[in-house]
């Protein structure tokens, strides 16, 4: 019996299939699990998010008739589903008028309804087949909770875009007033130095419109410009950018002397790290450290920027990211909503802590080329 290499085979097909979705992922497990004899019948249950119901997948060895409509109701009434044993536990249940063996092994439980996979089988399946169709669980509950998360991504992501350019709208129609104003203004005026006053109000709001364009391509992953940077490089270039702050401050800025390459887009990466530089320089006392480390992983990097600020509360952790939330007096609360957005485009995390002692930290992981 080949079950290594069927396992293999199926965690192969998932790794290769990033679109797959729930009913995608159940229909080739239960497929998978059928060619193994003495398995004849195999029923997934799962828990649709799209459609918010129980929903389940079935299939059929090959000599296997399929069962009657009776037979079906009986086994979606769940009436042998008398106990709730733990997830990934491997348990024969016994059903009625059924000369067959009946097995189940739980993948879950959302809202009180169980989510599992059942086998019937000729007769008894050795452990090493057990074993398999547990695997076959936690891999399903494993890609599950991926496509779950991918999906929660998704819809914040969306949201965010939606928000980007609802602001963007509305920022660009107040600056299309202010420069018809300076426009007027500049036309009327007759003294040389009022007319250079308006001049300047003019090209500052062809500035504030060349930024606002840049502010909303950064909220369209379409638009990133992916390429191979050096992680040390960009994070060094937003200290740069900051420089007269840091000195006003007296502040240290601690940066590992080792970097790593990282697949990204520079202009947009370095724009958040801008927008966490700014907030710890902000809240970071006169003489104060600011720590920026990272972790190196074969897939993936985790970077984190720590101050030694008052940190965050509860509430600025559950809000921190949400737009128009801000600590500091006139900020716009925008700066880490557009830096979540950006590191999502990544297929990157990016999260806020307060640590016991004092101070925020700001932690991101982004992937990582795999061949470098």
């Amino acid at each position: 019996m080949t079950v290594g290499f069927s396992l293999q085979k199926l965690t192969n097909k998932f790794n290769d299939s990033s679109s797959l979705d729930i009913a995608s992922l159940c229909q080739l497990q239960s497929e998978q699990l059928t060619t193994q004899y003495p398995i004849s019948f195999a029923r997934i249950v799962y828990h649709s998010s799209l459609h918010k119901v129980h929903q389940e997948v079935i299939n059929y060895a090959k000599t296997q008739a399929p069962f009657s409509q009776t037979e079906l109701a009986y086994l979606r009434s769940e009436e042998w589903f008398t106990d709730y044993p733990p997830a990934f536990t491997f348990h024969e249940v016994k059903l009625k008028d059924l000369k067959s063996i009946s097995y189940i092994c739980p993948i879950g439980y959302n809202n009180q309804k169980p989510e599992y996979i059942h086998i019937i089988a000729h007769q008894p399946l050795s452990s090493n087949l057990q074993n398999y169709i547990t695997l076959s669980a936690m891999l399903l509950s494993k890609y599950r909770d991926i496509i779950l998360e991918n999906n929660r991504q998704k819809s914040e992501i969306q949201l965010l875009e939606e928000i980007l350019h609802r602001v963007g709208h509305q920022l660009r129609n107040s600056l299309a007033m202010i420069g018809l104003h300076a426009h007027n203004l500049y036309s009327k005026l007759e003294d040389n130095l009022q007319q250079e006053q308006a001049i300047i109000i003019r090209d500052s709001i062809q500035n504030l419109d060349t930024n606002l364009t840049q502010l909303l391509d950064c909220g369209q992953s379409a638009k990133l410009n992916i390429a191979l940077q050096d992680l040390r490089s960009v994070l060094a270039e937003s200290i740069k950018s900051l420089k007269p702050s840091i000195d006003q401050k007296q502040l240290k800025i601690s940066i590992p002397d080792t970097s790593t390459s990282l697949a990204i887009d520079r202009l947009q990466m370095k724009q958040v790290f801008d927008n966490i530089l700014s907030n710890a320089v902000h809240f970071s006392p006169d003489f104060g450290t600011i720590t920026c480390s990272w972790q190196i992983f074969k897939s993936e990097v985790l970077i984190k920027i720590l101050d030694e600020g008052p940190g965050l509360s509860q509430e600025d952790i559950k809000k921190i990211f949400t737009p128009f939330y801000s600590r500091r007096p006139g900020g716009t609360g925008l700066g880490l909503t557009i830096a979540k957005k950006i590191v999502l485009d990544h297929e990157g995390s990016l999260w806020a802590q307060s640590l016991s002692q004092s101070g925020a930290q700001f932690c991101l992981i982004l992937p990582r080329p795999a061949n470098i």
